[in-house]
C-alpha cells in the first residue's frame, strides 16, 4: 500500500516542480522580453564617411535617457518610464552608426531637411529661378533628396549631459539647394521627461528650409508589435489633401465626418482600413494635419499619444503651423532593429511637426522661405507621462 502513497508523492514534486520551473522560466522570459537595449558607445562609434561618428548620451534625474548621434544629428534611442516606472525604450532605431547609412532605411530618427516632406516634381522657383533637385519618392524629392542632412556627419558642438547641440552647413548647390545653409539643432532633456528640439538656420542665398525630427515611435516599446492600438489625438480641424504622388493639391479639407478625425481620441487603427481615397493614396495615414492653434505654454498642442500596455502618454507641443502623421505603412521587415527585430509592417508611427508639404509651390501654403540676413528658429516639446 505504500508503493501508490510514494509514487502520488513522487508525481506530485515532480510535476510540481516542472510547473514551477515552467513558470519561472515564463517570467525570466517576460523579463528579457521587456528589458530595453541600452545603447553602448564603443559598440556604436564607427568611421562614416572619412568623419568619427559619436554617440552622445542625455539622462536626467528620473533615469530618463536620449540617445543621440552625429550622423544626422539622430535621436537613435529613448528610454522614458511607463505606469510602473520601468524604462521603455519608445524610439526605433539600430545599435550600430553603419546600419543608418543605407539607401534602404527610412530615416529612423534622423533630422531631415533642408526640406522634410515632399517637393513637387522636384522643383521650386524663387525669384523665377528654378532649382531642379534630385527625385527621390517617384518623380518627386523627398526629406532633402539623396542625401540631403541626415547622411551628413554634424559637428557636436556642445554634449554636456543635459544639452547636446549638432551643427552642420550644407553647401551651395548641394541636393540642388540654394545656399549655403548653416543648420543647428539642439536636443535637451528635462527632468519631468519633457524631450525638446530647437532648430535654428541661417542662409547667404534665399533659399527654402523646414527641419524635422524623423522618429519613428512605438509607445510599448521598440519591437512590441503593432502601433494600432495606440490612441491618438491631433488638435487638428483640416488636412492638406493629396494626390496620387502624396503632394498636396493645394486645398484645406476639413477632417470632420472622415477616418482623419482624431480631434477624440481613438485608437490608430479605427479607421485605417475605412474605403477612403485619401487613405488608399497612403496606404493609410501619411498625411500632414493642419493645427488648429490649441495652445499649452505658448506652443501648439499639435498631438496626444498613449501606448496601450505601458501607459506612456505623449504630448507633442510645436511652433508649427502643421504634423504629418505616418502610419508605417511601408514598414516591410528589411531591416533589424536595436531589439534585434525587424521593421515589421506599422510597428512604428513618425508625428512630424513642420510647415506643410510642397510649400514652396504652393503660394496659399505659410511660406518656407529663408532670406539672407534672416533666421530661421523652431521648437518642439516632446512631453512624456504615464496614463494613470
Amino acid at each position: 500500500m505504500r508503493k501508490p502513497i510514494i509514487l502520488i508523492m513522487a508525481c506530485f514534486v515532480l510535476f510540481g516542480f516542472q510547473a514551477c520551473q515552467q513558470n519561472k522560466e515564463q517570467k525570466q522570459a517576460a523579463t528579457v522580453d521587456t528589458i530595453q537595449v541600452t545603447l553602448d558607445s564603443a559598440d556604436f562609434s564607427e568611421n562614416i564617411n572619412g568623419a568619427a561618428v559619436k554617440l552622445i548620451t542625455l539622462k536626467n534625474a528620473t533615469g530618463a535617457t536620449a540617445y543621440l548621434s552625429n550622423f544626422g544629428a539622430r535621436l537613435v534611442g529613448l528610454l522614458v518610464p511607463d505606469q510602473h516606472g520601468t524604462l521603455v525604450d519608445v524610439v526605433l532605431g539600430f545599435d550600430k552608426a553603419s546600419l543608418y547609412h543605407n539607401p534602404e532605411e527610412p530615416y529612423y530618427g534622423t533630422i531631415v531637411g533642408p526640406f522634410g516632406n515632399r517637393i513637387a516634381n522636384g522643383k521650386f522657383k524663387l525669384d523665377d529661378e528654378e532649382y531642379q533637385l534630385p527625385t527621390n519618392n517617384g518623380k518627386n524629392t523627398l526629406h532633402g533628396g539623396m542625401e540631403g542632412v541626415h547622411f551628413a556627419n554634424w559637428d557636436i558642438k556642445e554634449a554636456n549631459g543635459k544639452v547636446a547641440t549638432f551643427a552642420y552647413t550644407l553647401p551651395d548647390g548641394k541636393e540642388g539647394f540654394p545656399g549655403p545653409i548653416h543648420m543647428e539643432v539642439t536636443y535637451s532633456l528635462s527632468d519631468n521627461n519633457e524631450l525638446t528640439i530647437s532648430y535654428k538656420a541661417t542662409t547667404d542665398k534665399k533659399t527654402v528650409v523646414n527641419l524635422t525630427n524623423h522618429a519613428y515611435f512605438n509607445l510599448n516599446g521598440e519591437g512590441s508589435g503593432s502601433i494600432l492600438d495606440h490612441t491618438l489625438k491631433l488638435y487638428a480641424d483640416k488636412i492638406t489633401p493629396v494626390d496620387s504622388t502624396l503632394i498636396p493639391t493645394g486645398a484645406l479639407q476639413d477632417v470632420e465626418g472622415t477616418p482623419f478625425d482624431f480631434r477624440t481620441s481613438k485608437t490608430i487603427g479605427a479607421d485605417i482600413q475605412a474605403d477612403d481615397m485619401q487613405l488608399k493614396y497612403g496606404k493609410g495615414y501619411d498625411h500632414n494635419f493642419v493645427l488648429d492653434g490649441t495652445k499649452v505654454d505658448g506652443l501648439n498642442h499639435a498631438a496626444t499619444v498613449i501606448g496601450d500596455k505601458t501607459g506612456i502618454k505623449m504630448e507633442i507641443l510645436t511652433e508649427e503651423p502643421g504634423i504629418q502623421f505616418y502610419s508605417g505603412n511601408f514598414m516591410a521587415d528589411r531591416v533589424t532593429l536595436k531589439k534585434g527585430v525587424k521593421d515589421s509592417f506599422r510597428t512604428g508611427f513618425c508625428l512630424e511637426p513642420q510647415h506643410f508639404p510642397d510649400s514652396p509651390n504652393q503660394p496659399n501654403f505659410p511660406t518656407t522661405t529663408l532670406n539672407p540676413g534672416e533666421t530661421y528658429t523652431s521648437k518642439s516639446i516632446y512631453k512624456f507621462t504615464t496614463n494613470q
